[in-house]
């Protein structure tokens, strides 16, 4: 499928794929799911999911479908963009809302689950905290902080909690304290380099990626 569908929908003059054979329409969703399905990869994803979010002649997501468009930033390298494409949820906060919509206005709903999922990526993208085999036995943490200098949070486990707390100066550098259940392994993953983990409390000192 992923060769079938690059030579019918790719547009390389656009960095974007078309959501029909005949080009006629380009959409947010589209593009993001290329990127989940591996039909771009490296730097192409990397270009486009930057004019993904960047044309805004393309259809849009509505804030239930970001919750694909916030896991193909992730996958395409630039999570630490996160924090910046959230402004459709200030909005609604701006509006008033105390719960998440399903679209922007005019919503039909008000109180929508799907629209919550920047719940999610505050630990598996800002902390970058995700299950990395069957029953999260191993723990892959990739954390994506952008601007942010101190931020930690702790997510139930099955054999316990898992917690990362980061705390960065000025010129990038600081340390990861991460906290990992007994019975689990795992890795962690900072400027490219991969550092295994062990259960329990481990510091790591981190270092400036610039």
């Amino acid at each position: 499928m992923r060769t079938t569908v690059r030579p019918k929908y790719g547009d390389a003059a656009r960095n974007l794929f078309a959501g029909t054979q005949g080009h006629r329409s380009y959409s947010q969703h589209v593009n993001a799911l290329a990127i989940l399905t591996g039909v771009t990869k490296g730097e192409e994803a990397v270009k486009v999911m930057n004019q993904t979010l960047a044309d805004t002649s393309l259809i849009q997501c509505t804030i239930y479908f970001r919750y694909y468009l916030n896991q193909a930033l992730k996958a395409s390298g630039l999570g630490d963009q996160f924090l910046d494409n959230l402004q459709i949820w200030r909005d609604q906060m701006a509006l008033g809302l105390t719960t998440w919509a399903e679209m922007p206005e005019p919503s039909r709903s008000d109180c929508h689950a799907w629209g919550a999922s920047p719940n999610i990526e505050f630990y598996r993208i800002l902390l970058g905290i995700d299950s990395d085999a069957p029953g999260f036995r191993k723990i892959r943490i990739a954390p994506s902080l952008g601007k942010l200098k101190e931020v930690s949070g702790t997510i139930p486990h099955p054999l316990g909690s898992v917690t990362a707390a980061y705390k960065l100066n000025e010129r990038g550098e600081g340390t990861a304290r991460l906290v990992l259940p007994e019975g689990t392994t795992g890795i962690f993953i900072w400027d490219g380099k991969e550092i295994p983990l062990k259960p329990g409390e481990q510091v790591i000192s981190l270092s400036s990626r610039h």
